[in-house]
């Protein structure tokens, strides 16, 4: 699957008086058919795409469903397969933040109603980086409730993950042949020296909490206790390992420059560049999850030779290829996102509406370089790859055969499997 998608994020900033929309600071909202163009043109048939959560999701139970409507018809007659992406690092002014214990709830009947409208939409991601989500908000204070703790950061990645749980529930009650792709953020901590090798052993423990969570696999013991000292209950805890829906989900993972750190002896933490690569820690998170792998995002500014995304994308793709050939199964690629962005050089801190020139197109929809290459790489692996992996096939069913005989038959079975799943309480 080759993908691009078009970012959704809208966190607050500015103690909650200012929202950053992606989608209204790229010009998608006025664009968004030129958008799908472009992703036509590319040869992309994946898109990671959703509606903007906060003016979707208007009130307990209250939808304004226009947008999507308009967008999701278009996706439909154009048989574009979208990745959907239901809540990217915010939500709407009435949840507050992801403080609130009455998020997961809220976004679980968001979720339920989404699928039920657009019953033809089979691939999710309910929840984007939810470990970046909980560690941006709630323990390094830039966004949504700006909090400085790890207590606030356990409580936001207790209700992110219990959300994006509780959402995939909700969609498989609707869709019970529903594919879940996370896109988490593959990290890893390398020690500066040997006084720093304690603290980056528990930022490399810490980095899988919210996928352990996600399917129930139990913590290493020093994240159980940092989690239960800092207000996570045992209940809840429990909750995670009676719900695991991980049979349902692909691993999608996110890797950037800035996913590798070095850590110092006091346990301060910086971008460490490059080093292992996206290859290798992959491996370390398949090792742990044993679940299929798609490499959910990646991107480089294009730089002052023109040449620098062109070159990174090269090296992703042949970090696929790696772990693909090592025998990690390996379903996917996304570049991201389809045009440039804004003010990402400040982690979406600041509200600067300054080109962050990181797309397959700029924001006037002119194709990059990194584009054409891109375009040039699916044209020449789309074939071949399918070829030499035939049995990790994802059992994609495409918008336009969504009613066929064949796909409908498949619902039925995993239906069927659904409700024996709950009868033998395999999961919740």
């Amino acid at each position: 699957m080759f993908a691009t998608g078009i970012e959704n994020s809208i966190p607050r900033i500015d103690g909650g008086r200012t929202r950053v929309d992606q989608m209204e600071s790229c010009g998608h909202y006025r664009l968004w058919q030129t958008d799908f163009d472009c992703v036509e043109e590319l040869g992309i048939r994946f898109l990671r795409y959703g509606p903007p959560l906060h003016t979707t999701f208007i009130g307990p139970d209250r939808y304004d469903w226009e947008f999507a409507d308009l967008t999701f018809a278009d996706l439909f007659r154009r048989d574009l397969v979208p990745i959907v992406d239901l809540c990217h690092f915010g939500v709407p002014d009435w949840i507050g933040d992801f403080q609130n214990p009455d998020f997961p709830e809220h976004f679980e009947r968001y979720a339920g109603a989404f699928a039920r409208r657009f019953p033809w939409v089979q691939l999710y991601t309910p929840v984007n980086e939810m470990f970046v989500c909980a560690q941006f908000s709630a323990m390094f204070g830039w966004w949504n409730e700006q909090g400085k703790s790890d207590r606030m950061f356990v409580r936001a990645i207790n209700n992110i993950v219990k959300a994006n749980v509780l959402a995939m529930k909700a969609i498989l009650d609707v869709r019970p042949d529903a594919i879940f792709i996370q896109s988490e953020s593959s990290e890893y901590f390398h020690a500066e020296s040997p006084k720093a090798i304690k603290p980056a052993e528990i930022e490399n423990q810490r980095r899988f909490l919210s996928l352990d969570l996600n399917y129930g696999h139990r913590v290493d013991s020093d994240m159980l206790e940092y989690l239960m000292d800092n207000g996570m209950t045992s209940a809840e805890y429990h909750f995670f390992l009676g719900n695991s829906l991980r049979h349902h989900c692909i691993l999608g993972n996110d890797y950037y420059w800035t996913n590798e750190h070095r850590v110092s002896a006091e346990g301060e933490s910086r971008a460490s560049g490059e080093v292992f690569g996206y290859s290798e820690i992959t491996r370390q998170y398949y090792a742990r999850y044993r679940l299929p792998v798609m490499h959910t995002e990646t991107n480089l500014v294009e730089g002052p030779n023109g040449d620098e995304a062109v070159n990174w994308l090269w090296k992703q793709w042949a970090n696929v290829l790696r772990i693909r050939n090592d025998g990690v199964p390996t379903v996917g690629f996304t570049w991201y996102s389809l045009t440039d962005q804004t003010d990402w050089d400040t982690a979406l801190r600041e509200k600067n509406d300054r080109v962050h020139p990181v797309g397959l197109y700029d924001l006037n929809r002119n194709i990059r370089a990194v584009g054409r290459c891109y375009q040039q790489l699916i044209l020449d692996w789309r074939e071949i790859l399918p070829a030499q992996s035939l049995c990790l096939s994802v059992p994609v069913v495409l918008p336009s055969e969504y009613q066929d005989k064949v796909a409908r038959r498949h619902r039925r079975d995993a239906a069927r499997l659904r409700a024996t799943e709950r009868e033998e309480g395999v999961v919740g």
